[in-house]
């Protein structure tokens, strides 16, 4: 099957690069404002693909070229750095991307709908909560995901597994909410091999709230640290893009951490998902501690707010927003809309 991706910057060529590594796709189409760039990204790419695991064809195209395409990635849009967002004392965080990424979004989702109208939708572009929101709208379909915080979840992993001296394979723990500032970290979640991972980590490694509060800022602010000294963050998104277009191509109903529209919170968030060929095809909502509950609801209403900003109207089938209701207790969860 065929994946596009549509930006041919320093996450998009991540992207390409991570697909064409871990043979995602059989074909892979870039897409990119100057065509120049997006050929040279190409070949570049291409000349490493006699070593991809399964056949595959990379090259450039306009966006008339994502025609038939199972999953286009979207990365286009200015960066943190370019767009001043990498100061850790920002609430903002992301968010002061949207309205500059919204106009390059606007310009874009219909032109790539118009080419590819059966394709999923991933949003990578920061913040890819509230652009998700619009590309939903722009696009009048559900088959909409953005990254959401599964890198996030991911990061948390790495550095439980650090405190702990294990792999980070043996970790389960999740990160959900909003990709940016008020992001969840599910402490009541988190396993190591199945123990708890505070537990664990007391075992293995010595725990304490100081630890704790290192781990959380560590997996907030990676991306600021990683842009201090590397310029721009994006090998870790491009293979998180790559796994979530297996994902669909597959239409492997793999469960992880992503973004889409939730109706219970009226917004694009990131909860357990159920990935497929449609894209989100279940939502779940884990058990979560009182503390936990709480911060989700204040990260729902963030983007709320930021939705509202960027114009994301409601989609004909939805209401109203109204205020969100209050979460389950911690014994049951459950799927939510």
């Amino acid at each position: 099957m065929k994946v596009g991706v549509v930006g041919a910057g320093g996450v998009g060529a991540a992207c390409a690069l991570a697909l064409a590594a871990r043979g995602s796709a059989r074909e892979i189409v870039l897409a990119n404002r100057t065509r120049e760039r997006a050929r040279a990204v190409a070949a570049d790419v291409r000349y490493g693909t006699p070593l991809s695991p399964r056949a595959v064809e990379v090259r450039d195209g306009e966006l008339e070229d994502l025609a038939d395409a199972a999953l286009v990635m979207i990365t286009a849009g200015v960066n943190e750095r370019t767009g001043g967002a990498t100061e850790r004392s920002d609430p903002r965080g992301r968010l002061r991307l949207l309205a500059r990424n919204a106009e390059v979004y606007r310009d874009v989702v219909p032109r790539v709908v118009a080419a590819a109208p059966e394709a999923v939708l991933l949003v990578v572009t920061d913040p890819p909560d509230p652009l998700a929101d619009l590309a939903r709208t722009l696009a009048g379909h559900d088959r909409v995901l953005g990254t959401g915080t599964f890198l996030d979840s991911l990061r948390f992993r790495v550095h439980l597994a650090a405190a702990a001296g294990v792999s980070p394979a043996e970790v389960e723990a999740q990160v959900l909410g909003e990709h940016g500032t008020t992001e969840v970290f599910v402490w009541s979640g988190a396993r190591v091999a199945g123990v708890p991972a505070s537990a664990a980590i007391a075992q293995l490694g010595g725990w304490s709230d100081e630890r704790r509060r290192a781990i959380e800022e560590a997996v907030r602010f990676a991306n600021i640290a990683i842009i201090e000294g590397n310029g721009a963050s994006r090998y870790g998104i491009g293979i998180v893009c790559a796994r979530l277009a297996e994902m669909v191509v597959r239409d492997e109903r793999a469960v992880v951490p992503v973004a889409s529209f939730v109706e219970r919170f009226g917004v694009t968030l990131s909860l357990p998902t159920v990935v497929g060929r449609h894209g989100a095809e279940r939502v779940l909502l884990p058990p979560l501690a009182p503390g936990e509950a709480d911060a989700l609801r204040e990260s729902a209403e963030t983007l709320r707010r930021a939705r509202a900003d960027v114009g994301a109207a409601h989609a004909p089938h939805e209401q109203a927003a109204e205020p969100i209701p209050p979460l389950p207790p911690p014994s049951a969860g459950g799927e939510v809309g």
